[in-house]
């Protein structure tokens, strides 16, 4: 009794493929439904489909530092990039790791190609400047109509908003007094006459210029808007080590006038995190022989001054990453403390790291593609895919008939599926569907019409051996099931080792293809086997109709396995 109420049991669970097909179908609505409600219709196109550049970019460290080259230095070189980037105006840019040593900058088209490779092909700049003056990050007020001239008042940030734009202070902080344009100005000007140290015989000229520099100067502060990040990139943009320049916090909570840098990147020796001892996370640094004597300098004349110019500012790339107050002359050991936590202090370490560690990227390849070329490079995968999509459909019609039905509505759902779910890849990771990820998809049609035929196959089996047809579906399922997941499970572990071992666009047919594996699966056991199920209560599937794909005439089936035992038993010697 006990094998027959299994046997039900069976049955019974296989006589809901309804929850299946419901479940998938909530899916496909869900992901179609996200697709328009994040306002990406379609994939995002890569570089050889859309037309701009693709660079890559091989990182290279001075011999004997070959540690520089670590995930850490490499991300920290990803965002200096995406910054130059920006700074140029571009939108949609692409830069990201590609292996260990590998740095892939995807440009789309109306760029000056030539300026982004100049722009994300050379070493970051960091330099320690002195602060003359800082305000809040948006645009200074134009004066009202009741100033007599002069420019309003116009409160800069208290001192608790002042540690809130700088991020943290050197062991100490000095609030800052509250300044109107005007003192700001004349602290530009006084900064910029003092840099300029005239001699006594010069002319009036050079006077006046240092005047014209200094409002020129004080208008760009004014003027300077840090509240996105292209206009916080293009702020001091072509500035030497040398000049005075306005500058963005990297949060664009606060814009600052820097003086000329009075110690270089490549003067820190190392920086770290660490806790002091009272359990605060804070950032030491140590500096080179040389080093530390520039930057016992600039700190000695800091300590002296008042807030704001007793600040600072460490620069990366122009942007202030911190801008710490001194309080007393510092030398070959430095440490930076304040309202850090672990993720902060580390961050900043690994900035003043970056600029200490000779890192320096070789161009392996550029390619720049025409729009023209991309749309002809995607309309020839189109073709092909359709060609190739034509052909498994006309095999599956002759050889099949209507099993064929339920292949193509599978293909049409694994389509959709895989349809939608590279089009909110884009935004959500930045996947790009690039030539080389058309051809995996095609592929990936292969595949899944290789897991109906192996379905299909088995059910023939069972009904040559002689099987009606709802009985054969069910007994086919369990070693069709077993043949599609080792088939799928070798194309996945294929393309993620392809994956993992290659660069560049190589990567994107390695990502396709294992995705469309996985969909495979998904659409096989909640789609085609429940489908097949209720088919298979059909007239014309279980009758066996010519045109079903499943007449046992034609498939040489042999009689009723019943009635063949029935035959047997009496003529078998041991049982007789």
């Amino acid at each position: 009794m006990a094998a027959p109420k299994k046997g039900r049991g069976a049955t019974g669970g296989q006589g809901r493929p309804g929850r299946s097909l419901a479940l998938i179908l909530i899916a496909m609505v869900a992901l179609t439904g996200g697709m328009f409600l994040a306002h990406q219709p379609t994939p995002r196109l890569g570089i050889d489909l859309a037309g701009g550049t693709s660079i890559t970019l091989e990182a290279k460290a001075e011999p004997g530092q070959e540690k520089a080259i670590n995930k850490t230095n490499m991300d920290t070189a990803v965002e200096i990039m995406e910054r130059r980037v920006n700074g140029l105006g571009v939108s949609e840019a692409e830069v990201q790791t590609q292996g260990a040593r590998n740095i892939i900058v995807n440009i789309p088209k109306g760029t000056n190609s030539a300026q982004a490779r100049e722009q994300v092909g050379t070493t970051a700049k960091l330099y320690f400047r002195p602060v003359l003056t800082v305000a809040q990050g948006t645009p200074t007020p134009e004066p009202s109509a009741s100033s007599t001239g002069k420019a309003s008042s116009s409160p800069s940030p208290s001192a608790s908003a002042s540690e809130k734009a700088t991020g943290d202070k050197a062991t100490g902080s000095t609030p800052s007094p509250s300044a109107s344009a005007t003192t700001q100005g004349r602290a530009v000007t006084g900064a910029l006459k003092a840099d300029s140290s005239p001699s006594p015989g010069a002319s009036s000229s050079a006077s006046a210029e240092d005047e014209a520099a200094a409002a020129k100067l004080q208008k760009q502060f004014e003027e300077l808007d840090c509240s996105t990040k292209a206009s916080r990139s293009k702020a001091a943009q072509g500035s030497k080590a040398t000049d005075t320049v306005v500058a963005c916090e990297q949060d664009g909570s606060a814009k600052y006038v820097l003086g000329p840098a009075e110690v270089d990147g490549t003067d820190v020796d190392s920086a770290k995190a660490a806790i002091d001892q009272n359990g605060q996370w804070i950032v030491q640094m140590e500096f080179t022989g040389g080093g530390a004597k520039k930057f016992q300098k600039i700190t000695g004349k800091l300590a002296a001054q008042q807030s704001p110019q007793n600040q600072f500012a460490i620069a990366l790339d122009n942007e202030v990453v911190s801008a710490p107050s001194v309080r007393t002359a510092l030398s070959a050991n430095a440490e930076i403390s304040g309202s850090f936590d672990q993720q902060s202090a580390e961050d900043l370490a690994n900035v003043l790291s970056y600029g200490a560690l000779p890192l320096s990227f070789k161009e392996q390849s550029v390619t720049t593609v025409t729009a023209a070329l991309g749309g002809e490079q995607l309309r020839a995968g189109l073709i092909a895919g359709a060609i190739g999509l034509a052909l498994v459909v006309i095999y599956l019609v002759a050889y099949y008939r209507g099993l064929a039905f339920i292949a193509l509505l599978s293909l049409l759902v694994s389509g959709i599926l895989s349809y939608t779910i590279m089009a909110l890849l884009g935004p959500a990771i930045g996947f790009a569907l690039n030539l080389p990820a058309v051809c995996g998809a095609i592929v990936a049609i292969g595949i899944t019409a290789d897991s109906f035929i192996v379905y299909f196959e088995r059910i023939r089996d069972e009904i040559r051996e002689g099987r009606t047809l709802r009985p054969a579906v069910e007994r086919a399922w369990p070693r069709a099931r077993r043949t599609i997941l080792v088939s799928d499970f070798v194309s996945f572990l294929a393309a993620a080792v392809l994956f993992v071992v290659t660069v560049g666009k190589v990567q994107g047919f390695a990502f396709t293809l294992g995705l469309t594996t996985l969909l495979d699966v998904v659409v096989v056991f909640l789609f085609t086997k429940p489908l097949m199920t209720i088919m298979a209560r059909k007239k014309f599937f279980a009758s066996g109709h010519p045109w079903s794909g499943l007449d046992p005439k034609r498939l040489g089936a042999k009689p009723p396995l019943r009635r063949s035992r029935r035959v047997n038993a009496p003529t078998d010697p041991k049982e007789a």
